[in-house]
């Protein structure tokens, strides 16, 4: 096996369990020599994770490889801890070859250390030490001499060269325990590396399960505990848009929910309070949960309304708090001859609520949902170190340091471009087939989170399996004529994804009927579903979306047939005319909180509609006299451009309504029908 192919194997392994590291936490690396295509001549190689990558899922396109003697070379240039941040621009020059990845601000430790594999992790159980009051005490008890103590330090140049000197001084060591921050361990082969970093992480977890307080967060707090599971998401779903609210009012952002029994224990104990204000210390965790929680303080019982005033006077406490904190670091960062970033935002990116759980935000679902994960490192932490000692994180000065660094705020722009709609939450009703799917694909493609509704559950989830992960898309099941399955499917989007953006009414069916054959059946089954299904859709979804205070869009999928008078098609007509104009309705009520109701009039979309292929198309075709195989040409050749309309071009026009380009424009009609001049809106 190769040096990269080894590194890459051992770097998958400890990526794949959250014990030993999170989410794109921590860098591996191997030396080895290969031979250097101008010269011919050996030279040795370093291979390290690149910056900004996942151990779990690392590919060898991720890892940077350097020079090694270009690289060790850079110790009698390094200029001293205060312009550390130099060394970054430094590696650039010790690259081999195209380099790979960037390289991330730990290449020294990797580089510097004697060894040929290093491994630098962040595993709870090691930060649990690390952020202990006495961890420095505390090292040697648990480790003997394998393991040795380095202080908090920013991760860097120097970081390297102290455990550098570390791995030198004590030839017995086989790795540290780096103060406020994490492990590094190292081996002269990969083998010998991975079972010295899962060493340390085990003997810490014994020791603290060994010689652990029984209750660390203290005792349980009466009235904290957790909801009943239907309380708790009946809860969970009605804050929901008031917490996106406060976590959005900088810029939207896309929430996840958790209620993991680890988030609602420590928010039943007595001394959550203290720990959540002390913030998270792993430079890893506040970087994505900022440094530290909002957390409301009144018990699970407290009605929603309540919960509601409180959070709001929270958050208002929360931002001049943060803005406090900003302006602090931003004054010691001047004096220190440093202009640092502008100030990110000051929302929460985690909400916690006792009895319920959890709310996190990010610019993606993803992010959102790391960020959760990465405070459930942070009370495993807690945890740990509570039990063995007290938690002491990195003062904020420090903390303020990390945050606002150049060095992240370079990785911050490296970020590609959001895509248009990316931050926004989609549903779509009748979303598993035909218009709907090519809807929900369009959506998700610009990058939205979207919620595939549907009457069949099945397909609903094979659609959204198909969009990608839980990360993009769910599905769920609607009955639209249901006003509690209504609900349910706006519910669902809450915990889903933290909030709505964007509804589509585009659940429908169609009856080719005269007026002599229609039933009554007949008329109360399209309209229940059209007319009064998307009046439920529209009502709920409403509720949402003036409790966010975010606007949003709300689309209705109409069709030509509401302006258009057809033969042997009045209840299907008749109740598209009501979609059109609750489409003028709405657009008129809503418009005061920002809300834009615009609708799509499609001609007879025949391909890939589940309408057509379930009977409509057959009669349809019989009462125009031509082959059901050739209505598609049928539609396209009485229209003025001789088209066909296709579910992807009312998918187009969804987009195009709900995009930053049609921002002011709202209680419009877009006819998608190849020009059906009998159809022109008047």
């Amino acid at each position: 096996m190769s040096t990269p192919s080894e590194l890459i194997a051992r770097s998958n392994r400890l990526g794949a369990d959250p014990r030993n590291t999170n989410y794109a936490g921590g860098n591996t690396s191997a030396k080895g020599t290969e031979t250097d295509p101008v010269t011919g001549e050996p030279v040795e190689l370093l291979w390290v994770k690149g910056s900004g990558g996942d151990l779990g899922t690392l590919t060898e396109a991720g890892l940077a490889v350097l020079r090694l003697d270009r690289l060790r070379a850079l110790v009698d240039v390094y200029p001293g801890v205060d312009r550390e941040d130099e060394m970054v621009a430094a590696f650039d020059y010790t690259l081999h070859g195209k380099g790979g990845a960037a390289p991330s601000i730990d290449t020294a430790m990797h580089g510097l250390v004697d060894a040929a594999h290093v491994d630098h992790l962040h595993p709870d159980s090691g930060i649990a030490i690390a952020t202990a009051v006495d961890g420095e005490a505390l090292t040697p008890e648990i480790f003997g001499d394998k393991v040795v103590w380095v202080p908090w330090r920013r991760p860097g140049f120097q970081l390297g060269l102290d455990i550098a000197a570390i791995k030198r001084d004590n030839p017995a060591a086989i790795g540290a325990i780096l103060g406020g921050h994490g492990i590094t361990a190292w081996g002269d082969t990969s083998d010998e590396a991975e079972a010295n970093s899962l060493w340390i992480i085990r003997t810490a977890e014994e020791y603290i399960a060994e010689h652990g307080r029984t209750h660390p967060f203290g005792e349980d707090l009466a009235g904290y505990g957790p909801l009943p599971s239907e309380e708790r998401y009946a809860k969970a779903a009605a804050l929901a848009p008031h917490l996106r609210a406060i976590a959005s009012t900088d810029r939207a952002q896309v929430g996840h929910f958790t209620d993991a029994e680890v988030v609602t224990d420590f928010l039943a104990s007595s001394e959550h309070p203290r720990l959540a204000a002390l913030g998270t210390s792993c430079p890893d965790h506040f970087l994505r949960t900022k440094v530290k929680p909002l957390v409301l303080d009144l018990p699970a019982t407290a009605t929603v309304e309540d919960s509601v005033a409180r959070l709001e006077e929270l958050h208002e406490a929360y931002r001049a708090d943060y803005t406090s904190y900003y302006e602090r670091g931003a004054a010691a960062a001047r004096a220190r001859g440093e202009e640092p970033p502008a100030m990110r935002g000051a929302d929460p990116a985690i909400i916690l609520i006792p009895g319920v759980g959890m709310f996190s935000y990010g610019a993606n679902k993803q992010t959102a949902r790391v960020a959760g994960e990465f405070y459930i490192n942070a009370i495993n932490v807690m945890r740990g170190a509570e039990s063995i000692s007290h938690y002491a994180p990195i003062d904020e000065a420090e903390k303020f340091r990390i945050e606002y660094w150049a060095l992240e705020e370079a990785k911050l722009q490296r970020m590609p471009k959001p895509k248009a709609l990316q931050g926004r939450v989609a549903l779509v009703t009748g979303a598993a087939s035909g218009i709907g799917k090519a809807i929900a694909t369009r959506l998700a493609a610009e990058g939205a989170c979207v919620v595939i509704a549907d009457l069949d559950l099945d397909k609903a989830q094979a659609t959204a399996s198909e969009l990608g992960s839980t990360d993009v898309a769910i599905g769920v099941e609607a009955n639209v004529t249901d006003e509690s399955a209504v609900q349910q499917a706006v519910d669902a989007a809450l915990l889903a994804f933290g909030g709505l953006d964007l509804v589509v009414n585009n659940a429908g069916l169609s009856l080719s009927k005269s007026l002599l054959e229609t039933t009554v059946a007949d008329w109360d089954l399209q309209h229940n579903v059209m007319a009064k299904g998307s009046f439920l859709v529209s009502r709920a979804a409403a509720k949402v979306l003036i409790d966010q205070k975010l606007g949003g869009d709300i689309v209705y999928i109409s069709s030509k047939n509401s302006v258009f008078a057809g033969p042997n098609n009045i209840a299907y007509s008749a109740t598209k005319a009501d979609q059109a104009h609750q489409v003028r309705l709405l657009a008129a009520e809503l418009g005061e909180y920002g809300v834009r109701v615009n609708g799509i009039n499609p001609d007879g979309v025949v391909r890939g509609s589940g309408i057509f292929a379930g009977g409509w198309g057959a009669k349809r075709a019989a009462v125009y006299g031509v082959p059901e195989e050739e209505l598609g040409k049928y539609y396209a050749q009485r229209t003025l451009l001789k088209r066909e309309v296709l579910p992807e071009h009312v998918a187009n026009a969804v987009f195009v309504l709900c995009s930053s380009d049609l921002d002011h424009t709202t209680g419009l009609h877009i006819p998608v029908d190849a020009g059906v001049a009998a159809a022109f809106l008047r």
